[in-house]
């Protein structure tokens, strides 16, 4: 778990709730797994924006790629956002 130690420095500095009933593993990846995720999405759009700003646009290229990242790093941003605020409301 010396992961979840050093990504203490780039999280919001909120102090996470207990959740009742859950385990001390189940505890922290709540507490930063997601927070990691939220991260993790915002890297994908930052790639798929990248990607769309170079990428050959033309018929034989793939222009629909940049899309996928960017996508995929929506989706991940409001599913672990939603997560947090369900494990927010529950322990709170």
């Amino acid at each position: 778990m010396e992961w979840t130690i050093l990504a203490a420095d780039l999280l919001p500095p909120a102090q996470p709730k207990p959740i009742p009933g859950a385990g001390p593993v189940v505890q922290t990846l709540a507490e930063y797994g997601l927070w990691i995720l939220v991260i993790g999405g915002g890297v994908g759009f930052g790639v798929g924006a990248y990607k769309l700003g170079t990428a050959n646009k033309g018929r034989d290229a793939n222009g629909w790629e940049p899309f996928k990242y960017m996508g995929g790093g929506i989706a991940a941003v409001v599913i672990a956002g939603s997560l947090i605020a369900m494990i927010n409301g529950v322990a709170g």
